[in-house]
C-alpha cells in the first residue's frame, strides 16, 4: 500500500492515536474529569518515580505535546520516539498487573507505545507538516534507530532511578 491511500492511512492514525495520547496527558491535570495533578502525583511517587509532582507533571507535558504534534505530523520522528519512551516507563508501573487495561495492566501504554513506533518507522505520511516542510524524509531507518537508542538510554536511567527509590524506601518504610 502506498500513496494516497497510505496517507490517509496514517493521516488516521496520527488524529486517533494523537487525540487519545493528548487527552491521556490532560487527565493528569484534572481535565477530562482527569484525577488531577496532585493525585496523579501520589500515584507516581507510590511507584517509585520522585518526586511525584515533578514526574507527573512531565509525563503529562509529554503526553500532551506529542499527542498534539503526531496529530499535526509535526516534529514525526522527534515526537514518536518520545512517546515511546514515555510509554515503556508508563508499562513498567503496568506490568506486575497483567495485560490488560481492565485489571490496569499493561495494554494501553503497549498498544500506545506500538502506534508511536509505527509512526517513528513510517513517517508521517504526505498529509503533515513535515511533508508540507519537506522534512518529512528526515528519519530513515539509521536515523529512527539512532532516536531509539537515545530513548532506551533515557528509559533505563530512569527505571534504574525508580529502582532505587523503591529500593530505599522498602529499607525505610516510615519515611
Amino acid at each position: 500500500m502506498t500513496g494516497t491511500s497510505a496517507d490517509i492511512g496514517l493521516l488516521a492514525l496520527r488524529t486517533v492515536f494523537g487525540l487519545y495520547l493528548t487527552g491521556h496527558g490532560l487527565k493528569k491535570f484534572g481535565l477530562l474529569d482527569g484525577p488531577g495533578l496532585a493525585q496523579t502525583a501520589l500515584a507516581f511517587e507510590k511507584g517509585g518515580f520522585r518526586p511525584g509532582r515533578p514526574m507527573a507533571t512531565l509525563a503529562g507535558a509529554l503526553e500532551v505535546a506529542g499527542g498534539l504534534a503526531l496529530v499535526a505530523g509535526f516534529l514525526t520522528p522527534a515526537a514518536a520516539a518520545t512517546v515511546v519512551g514515555v510509554m515503556l516507563v508508563a508499562a513498567s508501573l503496568h506490568v506486575p498487573n497483567g495485560l490488560w487495561e481492565s485489571d490496569k495492566g499493561v495494554e494501553l501504554p503497549a498498544v500506545f507505545a506500538a502506534a508511536a513506533l509505527t509512526l517513528l518507522l513510517t513517517g508521517p505520511g504526505r498529509v503533515s507538516i513535515d511533508h508540507l516542510a519537506g522534512i518529512d524524509d528526515l528519519a530513515g531507518l539509521p536515523e529512527s534507530a539512532l532516536l531509539l537508542a537515545v530513548v532506551v538510554v533515557a528509559v533505563t536511567a530512569t527505571l534504574i532511578r525508580r529502582r532505587s527509590h523503591l529500593r530505599a524506601a522498602a529499607s525505610h518504610p516510615h519515611e
